[in-house]
């Protein structure tokens, strides 16, 4: 059973779990489901490491999509802190939810075509909650206010978020590391290839990562076998200590 989380202040994410839970029963604040429950929150989805008071299989987390670029885009990624700042101080990745997300994005390009303006793609990982130790998945609407408090469009994801949670398909799994914050090698990959991607480190943060960071990874990334590298403006020294002798599949594209 996965939990399903959106803030009340984010109208996307809001207008998503409005339209998944429209038929739910309410109980003790949360929608009980069938394969999904809901919960509305009051407080940042960015900051929500505290879900796990609520025991679920998976969380994923509903949300709008902001880009300087204005961009209209249609995303998920994994969430953890590869780059610390003044507000996340430790170096941590939530457990991914590589499956879903697979079929997740597997299904808006199926649907590609009822979302011509849009972008299907991956985000790398970033931001929180950082230490979930189950599987986590942000799915987010961008890019302005007109898309966040399109109904319309709200609906149309919420039903393919609700088309994909029955589905219990497995997926070889890697850890990505490698291009841009929107990796369109990682997001081909998921649409057209055989792997899914856990926790992905773009290449301008890998310079970041540290022997303590990347056993978290590992770890967190139980289900993973591989290691999927683009190494198209990556600085390979930065990772090559990390990855030397490890009992892992090293792919590099």
């Amino acid at each position: 059973m996965e939990l399903i989380i959106a803030y009340e202040h984010d109208a996307a994410g809001y207008n998503m779990a409005k339209f998944i839970s429209r038929h739910l029963k309410i109980k003790n604040g949360i929608y009980r489901g069938k394969f999904c429950d809901v919960i509305i929150i009051n407080s940042p989805t960015i900051y929500a490491d505290w879900i796990t008071k609520y025991n679920y299989d998976g969380y994923i987390f509903l949300s709008k999509h902001m880009a300087k670029s204005n961009i209209l885009s249609l995303t998920c990624h994994s969430t953890g802190i590869i780059k610390t700042d003044s507000i996340n101080k430790i170096k941590q990745v939530s457990t991914p939810h590589p499956y879903l997300q697979k079929s997740y994005i597997r299904s808006l390009w199926n649907n590609r075509y009822n979302f011509p303006k849009f972008q299907i793609t991956l985000e790398t990982t970033h931001h929180g909650p950082s230490s979930i130790h189950k599987p986590t998945l942000f799915i987010e609407i961008g890019t302005t206010e007109k898309q966040w408090n399109d109904v319309n469009l709200c609906n149309s994801i919420s039903k393919i978020i609700l088309q994909n949670l029955p589905i219990k398909k497995s997926y070889r799994t890697a850890i990505g590391i490698g291009g841009t914050h929107y990796p369109s090698k990682f997001t081909n990959e998921i649409i057209n290839g055989e792997y899914a991607f856990g926790t992905i480190v773009p290449a301008h943060h890998t310079k970041f990562l540290n022997r303590e960071l990347f056993n978290n990874i590992l770890k967190q990334n139980y289900m993973a076998d591989s290691i999927i590298i683009d190494v198209d403006k990556l600085k390979l020294h930065d990772i090559s200590n990390l990855i030397a002798d490890l009992n892992m599949k090293i792919i590099k594209i």
